[in-house]
């Protein structure tokens, strides 16, 4: 696999240039399954988090879009299929990874939204 450990490369990239906003995983799980996503997807999920971890809210489409209620999504793709990761800011600039998974419809599954609304509100609430 070309993208050993990529989450950890973007993690020690941002750390090496400081930037403005530091990632977090609801979960493991959570990351486990960005981990395991094909090598393409993979890959612009590093740069556009890249590209979070700079510019923070003020990151818009192609890359990321607001699903309202504080709730937004990474929008990676390539030849290989394409890819989501919903995610909210939580205080002192952090970025809170809640759910992903790769896109099989048109249309993002109700479920998978039900999903990351029920684990913001765990995240806000404590």
């Amino acid at each position: 696999m070309i993208f050993i450990n990529v989450l950890t490369w973007v993690s020690i990239f941002a750390n090496i240039m400081i930037m403005n906003y530091t990632i977090e995983y609801f979960h493991s799980r959570v990351k486990a399954e960005i981990e395991s996503w094909p090598d393409g997807i993979l890959a612009d999920y590093a740069r556009i988090v890249e590209l979070l971890l700079e510019f923070g809210p003020s990151l818009r489409m192609p890359h990321s879009r607001a699903l309202g209620r504080g709730l937004f999504e990474l929008r990676p793709r390539c030849s290989e299929g394409i890819g989501r990761a919903f995610y909210c800011f939580v205080s002192g600039r952090r970025i809170m990874i809640l759910h992903a998974f790769v896109k099989k419809t048109q249309d993002a599954p109700e479920q998978e939204l039900k999903i990351a609304r029920r684990r913001m509100k765990e995240v806000q609430n404590g």
